[in-house]
């Protein structure tokens, strides 16, 4: 009984051992054909597209009621404590540093990374990655690097976008509903906020797209025959994805910020 009750307990940390073995080999099998030619310059500008600019209305949707609402919240919290003056500087540091990168990475998240694990996932079902092969085509190198690295470069981008789009969601309820004067409003923000506040949100936009793509391509790549194995795989990289974003978003925090 003793036997059984360790083995029940045992065979899912194994298995989950196990899963973050693979993903960490994977990532460095995508890492390791980066700079390796051939390199696919028009899979590339088509992720760049799908991912970047695609996904530009949802991220910019998604920081204007969030730059909106935070300030809302700060100037409640701050009327309590007659400090109704911090709130331009907070919404832009809030944006900047954790709300622009990580409301960013998981929309991104539940856009992409669902798109690619379906995409290749079905590739995989209907054995065009088995013809890609007899192509003498090498999948990872064709479908996860220029995606991956799309991603990677994207992401910064979309983050600032985001987070310039946030802080104007924050100023327009600031002078609309809150009665801020519009140039105070804006010299305040510029005047709290620093360089390494938009820096590291940038440096976690990186990491996050990193993320997304991956665990994208490797679900997709993982997936198991038929459409309920598809299915599976896109659940499992948004889960995994939007979960890991969490993690290294603390990780990063810990690292940057903790001094």
């Amino acid at each position: 009984m003793i036997e059984t009750t360790l083995g029940s307990l045992g065979r899912p940390v194994l298995r989950a051992v196990a899963s973050v073995g693979r993903v960490v080999l994977f990532a460095v099998a995508v890492l390791g054909h980066i700079l390796r030619p051939p390199f696919y310059l028009r899979e590339l500008g088509a992720s760049l597209l799908q991912i970047g600019w695609y996904s530009l209305p949802v991220v910019g949707l998604t920081a204007i009621f969030t730059g909106g609402a935070l300030a809302l919240q700060i100037y409640a919290g701050g009327s309590r404590f007659n400090a109704e003056s911090v709130v331009p500087s907070i919404v832009a540091i809030g944006m900047t540093r954790e709300l622009g990168p990580v409301l960013g990475g998981l929309m991104v998240a539940a856009r992409v990374a669902s798109s690619i694990a379906a995409e290749i996932g079905t590739m995989k079902v209907t054995e065009q990655i088995d013809a890609l092969v007899t192509l003498s085509t090498n999948p990872l190198k064709y479908l996860a690097v220029p995606r991956v690295l799309a991603a990677t470069l994207a992401m910064p981008v979309l983050v600032a976008t985001g987070d310039a789009i946030g802080i104007m969601g924050g100023w327009l309820v600031g002078i609309t509903r809150l009665d801020f004067n519009s140039a105070a409003y804006l010299k305040n923000t510029v005047d709290f906020l620093e360089g390494w506040d938009i820096g590291s949100g940038l440096v976690k936009g990186a990491v996050f797209g990193f993320i997304v793509a991956l665990m994208g391509c490797y679900h997709g790549m993982s997936s198991a025959r038929g459409a309920q194995g598809v299915g599976a795989a896109t659940k499992a990289a948004v889960v995994s994805a939007s979960v890991l974003i969490l993690a290294a978003n603390y990780l990063l925090t810990e690292v940057f910020f903790s001094s």
